[in-house]
């Protein structure tokens, strides 16, 4: 099979509305799964992506180093990714959604629904980790919430930024735009996310995902700087956007030089 003909298997949503038009012509798929169910998957997915994140570090107290918390959200991410991928996109992060709908990967109609879905999957996360652990244990890591661990918040910021950037780039370069989209895009944005925590974890955190940082934050009631971990990968999100809409899309894509 040539290059031109091979499939990603984490389809965006568009993709997948177009692959089943093909196999039903003369059908249209139902409004469940056009939309409904697409968001139970984000919903459910970052609840599941949430509550790994959150007693991987809840676990980790007393323990030196990011290893565990990064290997945890990378596996994690990349599974959960392989699993619903193919019926939301496995986005799971509202600032991934950000930036696909705006390289063209999804429909701005699903974007609300999709940010909601994911905030209230990763309340869910954070409450089921602090009903898990014992109340000591969950008070000590702050039930994995984050905190600027620089007292510079441009710092932080700036690692947030930069971080969601190579993030939200991956996703967009390896499963939304034709020209590069592959097969292996679950385990490429699992690698970078545990890529990216070892980089920025003893900096901000390395959240890189708005739902991750509320679900945690709402359950241990901490809320300090909690503005950095919206405004970091939102604006990453917003500059992979613009890169691949500029430059690095493929002739559908980009809005320019074509």
């Amino acid at each position: 099979m040539s290059g031109t003909e091979t499939k990603a298997e984490v389809f965006t949503v568009t993709e997948v509305e177009e692959v089943a038009a093909e196999r039903s012509p003369s059908k249209k798929r139902c409004t469940y799964e056009l939309y409904v169910q697409p968001c139970l998957a984000e919903l459910f997915g970052t609840s599941l992506f949430v509550f790994v994140g959150c007693a991987s570090v809840v676990g980790n107290v007393g323990a030196s180093g990011v290893t565990q918390p990064a290997v945890a959200h990378g596996l994690a991410l990349g599974v959960l990714i392989m699993v619903f991928g193919q019926i939301s996109g496995g986005h799971f992060n509202p600032a991934v959604s950000l930036s696909v709908c705006l390289c063209g990967g999804m429909e701005l109609r699903l974007l609300l629904p999709y940010v909601l879905s994911q905030v209230v999957g990763g309340m869910v996360g954070g409450g089921l980790t602090k009903a898990m652990y014992p109340s000591g244990m969950y008070a000590a890591s702050l039930g994995g919430a984050f905190g600027a661990v620089n007292t510079d918040l441009s710092k932080t910021t700036l690692a947030e930024v930069m971080l969601t950037l190579i993030l939200t780039t991956v996703v967009c370069m390896a499963a939304v735009n034709t020209k590069t989209r592959t097969h292996c895009a679950p385990f490429c944005i699992g690698l970078i996310v545990t890529a990216n925590i070892f980089a920025g974890g003893i900096v901000s955190g390395a959240c890189m995902n708005p739902a991750r940082a509320l679900g945690p934050a709402v359950a241990a009631n901490h809320w300090n700087n909690h503005w950095v971990y919206w405004v970091g990968p939102t604006c990453g999100a917003l500059l992979t956007a613009s890169l691949i809409r500029l430059l690095f899309g493929d002739q559908k894509t980009r809005v320019l030089l074509k």
